[in-house]
């Protein structure tokens, strides 16, 4: 039962640092443009997707990356040309008529994150401080595999990746703080 009330107040932390990250602070911003010629760019995209899913321009088959000859060619083509990775639905982002789902989402996922970390944070008798930067350790342990990847392999900028390190940290810092205390309220050891 402590370490499902930890998880619930981590997550509510957590959230709530979310929250105030991307409306109070720049960090939800960081890396993001507003987009010119919109209908243009997605009329385009209508006619070049096929359906849901991740797209990557330009872009090639996977199938067609082990014919050697089609690879550099592919190569050569690309070189210098703009990239994008795009996230297309077709339907539409539901985010633009509520974003009620998706908080409702986030505040989920952030606290079965948080159930995760309160485990970890029960294993041992740790002191306050050491749980505290057992929680910032998990953060920039997320941060690291996978936003460092996303930067890597899919041109992320780096002030976007950057925010989400901020982010990740300093809210696993505070999760963990909020988790830590909850924990170190009884001198029980419990797994």
């Amino acid at each position: 039962m402590r370490i499902l009330i930890a998880g619930i107040i981590g997550g509510l932390v957590m959230f709530l640092w979310g929250a105030f990250a991307h409306m109070a602070l720049p960090i939800g911003e960081a890396g993001f443009k507003d987009p010119v010629q919109q209908e243009a760019v997605l009329g385009a995209l209508e006619q070049s997707t096929q359906g849901e899913g991740v797209y990557m321009y330009p872009g090639m088959p996977m199938e067609d990356w082990s014919d050697e000859a089609a690879a550099k060619a592919f190569r050569e083509q690309a070189k210098g040309k703009p990239y994008a990775l795009v996230i297309y639905q077709p339907g539409g982002s539901q985010t633009v008529q509520s974003m009620t789902p998706n908080l409702v989402k986030q505040f989920i996922s952030v606290t079965l994150a948080a159930l995760v970390a309160a485990w970890i944070l029960a294993l041992g008798a740790w002191s306050f401080g050491r749980r505290v930067l057992i929680a910032g350790a998990l953060g920039l342990f997320a941060w690291l595999t996978i936003s460092l990847p996303y930067w890597n392999w899919y041109m992320f900028p780096m002030n976007f990746t950057l925010a989400a390190l901020i982010e990740q940290v300093v809210g696993w810092l505070l999760a963990g703080a909020a988790m830590a205390w909850w924990l170190g309220r009884a001198n029980r050891a419990v797994i």
